[in-house]
């Protein structure tokens, strides 16, 4: 025997803290304590005295004492483990409204817990759990210093964040304690869980904890996780469910399905899947198997009105109040919905899906927008949102997709701005090809692989010709571009480095809702009204939290666009001068420039009404979108697969899919409405315009009196076109240079004058019979 154990001085202290802390417990916990629980609890004096009766374990005898004074110092504090099911927080649900007071769906805070017995759980739930939350469940006693201790080392050298809370800390501390961050609290979450190691056994913490840890929303405990999520009872729930639920309690909020991007959901699934694998409880092959399952949820169609949009508020809210309020708090927020005009632009939207079938389009998504006050009158995510099969949850109008030539509209009021162009210039549309640094030189082509010759800029806009937009984010720049598109609201273009000239053909990635916001600041001639889809938020006492004051807005919309020299008022912010926004809206709503490529009467025509539109098709046909406006309204729409798989290529016009949808959108909003259009900037004007987009000066008037009218912007000097006076060889029969490597006699020596744009192979001659297109190697052969 050691010396300790004969030493009766030791023997009379260990069992004097058995009795102090039986004593103690007796005196200051509630409940019943019968004998059995008696028993286990004077176990706690064996376990932190232990250490104490071998002088082997000498060393660790100053952090037993410090735990075990501790002990008895927090005791009379600590809460009684028998009060683990208890129930003392009530919570106020929150409540989303439409803009008519319609409720659109309900965030419970309250406990909705379901008690099931540990033995009716299949092993996969139970090792779900146990693989993501506490691998060592089974070999710890409450606490697990090397789990701490390993999470400490990986914060520190900042990697992935992990917590190092075992499965009986993490039930002590939700079902006992409270969430004060404190070093006394952590003390109290330790002892506590130690204490309830010696009541309980192994199996009963885990059904506690499985009972009791919140998975998100209403529910609490896997049975009522299993009913929210999945409609179905956890004994029922497949591998890849289980997964998904074990990976919720770190954070719901964050991996919940049910919210705008399902991603962090996902990979979350796939990391307990990971765990799993790595500790045994399954192989690789079941685990891919899960990972790859399509997973139905069980969101009933009754309970919830809009819910792509409704959990883009619920977003919203947690970003700006936290979870704990969004589910507590009581909120009453109305929205910006118009529950009637989202119902019927969801139909249209689902049944001219359906006709797209032999088309290979599975799916659609649409938004409306007011442009002067950014409401959201309708989000439309997907054809139907409870279909799981074809993703239906997740949100499109939110998601990143390639915007095709919808985006050159952005492009050429960039374009504009810094008075490189103007609607009447001239760009030639012929084969280019753009040398790239280190890679194969850029030879862009138009949608119809046709080429149109020297063609405005009105009419390269208007039939989405792909060459002439090239040239002119050439003579921009693409960083240019880009910090203007993110002035205008979108979000998803951060490094320049990363995009070529491609960009202006949908070359990357955008989100549905900020290529609405980017279109309602040409809507609102230059200014940015962000998109907010939340008219009023209060308590459930009815005081006022938040509100948004639309006719302030439009007095602020108002003012800015009357003195266009002010930047900001209020939340509203200029961020394009007047001007090009204007030019390019007219441009948009000109049937006649965008005949070529659509005809007289297409979708993009509501009768009677003045519209700015443009459509949009990626050349691999994965998406297909159409966006249009007027100063009250903007809708846009897109069709396309989720998983990416391409669209037939009868859709490369851009009228055939998302067109007729926007159609019936936009006529169903201007119904019995009188037309209504921006009124034109005083720095517009009109007149018969030049090669280069202005008036002809003194110099070119000669060679420009056939033009047309356009209109321009007389404080831009665009310089991306030039008039360039050549002396060449003509023959006197034809009026017209020889062709190339041709003989004839009796040319004579003359002056035309031709214009150049930035880029081009070939020059045009102005003054030329038949106004012929030289190349430029043969005006070198013909020039003196």
């Amino acid at each position: 025997m050691s010396w300790f154990r004969k030493n009766k001085k030791i023997i009379y202290y260990q069992n004097k803290i058995r009795l102090e802390l039986l004593g103690l417990v007796k005196k200051n916990w509630s409940g019943k304590l019968d004998k059995g629980l008696i028993k286990k609890i004077k176990k706690i004096g064996n376990v932190l005295v232990w250490p104490v009766t071998s002088w082997r374990k000498w060393p660790s005898l100053g952090l037993v004492f410090f735990l075990l004074f501790s002990f008895v110092y927090l005791l009379k504090e600590l809460p009684s483990p028998t009060n683990l099911t208890s129930s003392e927080n009530y919570a106020v649900s929150t409540k989303i409204f439409d803009r008519n007071q319609v409720l659109l769906y309900e965030i419970f805070g309250d406990e909705n817990r379901s008690p099931i017995k540990l033995g009716e759980l299949p092993d996969h739930v139970k090792q779900a759990t146990i693989a993501i939350e506490d691998k060592r469940f089974y070999y710890h006693f409450g606490f697990d210093l090397t789990g701490i201790l390993r999470a400490s080392l990986k914060n520190f050298k900042g990697e992935r964040v992990e917590g190092g809370s075992t499965i009986t800390q993490q039930l002590v501390k939700n079902a006992l304690l409270t969430r004060e961050k404190t070093v006394k609290r952590k003390l109290k979450e330790v002892f506590l869980a130690i204490i309830t190691e010696v009541i309980y056994s192994k199996e009963e913490i885990l059904e506690m904890y499985l009972n009791y840890i919140p998975y998100g929303g209403t529910a609490v405990g896997v049975e009522a996780a299993a009913q929210q999520y999945f409609n179905k009872p956890a004994k029922d729930l497949s591998l890849a469910e289980a997964a998904l639920l074990a990976g919720l309690p770190q954070a719901p909020s964050k991996y919940s399905p049910f919210q705008s991007d399902q991603t962090a959901a996902k990979n979350r699934q796939a990391e307990v899947l990971r765990r799993m694998v790595e500790d045994g409880f399954i192989t690789s092959a079941k685990a891919e198997e899960a990972r790859s399952s399509v997973l139905e949820y069980a969101l009933s169609k009754t309970d919830i009105k809009a819910p792509h949009f409704v959990f883009y508020v619920r977003d919203i809210l947690i970003d700006r109040y936290g979870l704990e309020k969004v589910e507590k708090g009581g909120l009453r927020v109305t929205t910006t919905l118009d529950l009637n005009l989202q119902e019927a632009t969801q139909a249209s939207l689902t049944a001219e899906v359906e006709k797209l079938k032999n088309y290979k389009v599975s799916n659609g998504a649409g938004l409306v927008v007011k442009p002067q006050t950014g409401e959201v009158l309708a989000m439309i995510g997907s054809k139907d949102y409870f279909d799981a099969q074809a993703e239906g949850q997740v949100n499109v109008t939110l998601a990143e997709r390639q915007p095709g030539s919808s985006i050159k509209p952005i492009m050429y009021a960039t374009a504009f701005e810094q008075s490189v162009l103007n609607p009447g210039t001239i760009l030639y549309d012929g084969p280019i090809c753009f040398e790239v640094i280190g890679q194969k030189p850029y030879c862009p082509k138009n949608y119809d692989g046709s080429f149109k010759g020297p063609v405005t800029i009105r009419q390269a806009l208007g039939n989405s010709l792909n060459i002439p937009a090239v040239k002119a984010l050439k003579a921009v720049g693409i960083e240019n571009f880009i910090a203007q598109a993110n002035k205008m609201g979108i979000t998803s273009w951060q490094d320049p480095s990363r995009y070529g000239l491609s960009l202006t053909l949908g070359g990357g990635e955008v989100k549905m809702i900020d290529l609405a916001q980017a279109f309602g600041v040409l809507a609102n001639q230059g200014v940015k009204t962000p998109i907010n889809p939340i008219l009023k938020i209060e308590d459930y006492k009815n005081h006022l939290l938040y509100e948004n004051n639309l006719q302030q807005k439009k007095e602020d919309l108002n003012y800015l666009t009357q003195h266009d020299y002010e930047k900001q008022r209020g939340e509203l912010e200029r961020v394009m001068n007047r001007a090009p926004a204007y030019l390019v809206s007219h441009i948009m709503q000109d049937n006649t420039a965008r005949t070529w490529a659509f005809g007289n009467h297409s979708q993009l025509v509501i009768k009677d009404q003045v519209v700015s539109v443009k459509t949009g098709t990626t050349n691999n046909l994965k998406d297909n979108w159409t966006i249009g406006f007027t100063p009250e309204f903007l809708v846009a729409t897109w069709v396309g697969n989720n998983n990416g798989n391409p669209m037939n290529p009868y859709l490369v016009s851009g009228v055939t899919g998302a067109a007729p949808i926007w159609h019936d959108i936009m006529s169903l909003l201007l119904k019995n409405k009188e037309p209504v259009w921006q009124e034109k900037p005083p720095s517009v004007k009109s007149a018969p315009v030049c090669f280069h987009g202005f008036p002809p000066n003194t110099e070119d008037e000669p060679f420009c009196q056939s033009r047309g009218k356009e209109l321009y912007w007389e404080e831009s000097q665009p310089s991306a076109v030039q008039l360039i006076k050549q002396q060449i060889w003509v023959d006197p029969n034809t009026g017209q240079p020889p062709p190339p490597d041709t003989h004839v006699d009796g040319l004579v020596l003359e002056e035309h004058l031709f214009y150049q744009d930035p880029f081009s192979e070939k020059l045009e001659c102005v003054d030329c019979a038949n106004k012929i297109e030289i190349q430029t190697e043969e005006i070198n052969n013909f020039v003196l």
